[in-house]
């Protein structure tokens, strides 16, 4: 287990999208955000341990780094924030969750949220790929 307070944002980054470019899950401790029963947030962070599968890594309005994978226990897409995983895990097995394609409609509009997609060339290595998401999270 990687803990991510030992290590910059960046390698945590640069081995997640190597999970994600090998397709191999990840189980994460994840500080979540409470919510009350009325579904507001609490401002509370809750820790919990997920093993997800990884689709797609994009950057909010806001800067953060936004995690975007499917989660094993239910099946659903889910995003995560790179700044609120404590601890990581790259497994070796392969994935087993579908994912959504990428040219399906979604069924309502995100807001608030600026998608960079980060389209990389097969053939590039993966230092490539890493300097082609740097200069996309630089622009």
């Amino acid at each position: 287990m990687r803990h991510t307070n030992r290590e910059t944002s960046t390698t945590t980054l640069t081995r997640l999208i190597k999970a994600l470019d090998a397709k191999q899950p990840v189980t994460i401790t994840y500080l979540k955000e409470e919510k009350d029963q009325a579904g507001k947030r609490t401002g509370q962070l809750v820790e919990t341990v997920r093993t997800i599968e990884l689709y797609d890594i994009t950057v909010s309005s806001a800067g953060d780094i936004l995690l975007k994978a499917m989660d094993r226990e239910t099946g659903e897409s889910r995003s995560f924030r790179l700044d609120r995983i404590e601890a990581y895990t790259v497994h070796r097995s392969a994935y087993v969750v579908a994912r959504p394609a990428a040219d399906e409609p979604k069924a309502r509009p995100a807001r608030g949220l600026a998608t960079v997609t980060v389209l990389y060339p097969v053939d590039l290595p993966i230092t490539a790929r890493i300097d082609l998401l740097a200069d996309a999270l630089a622009a």
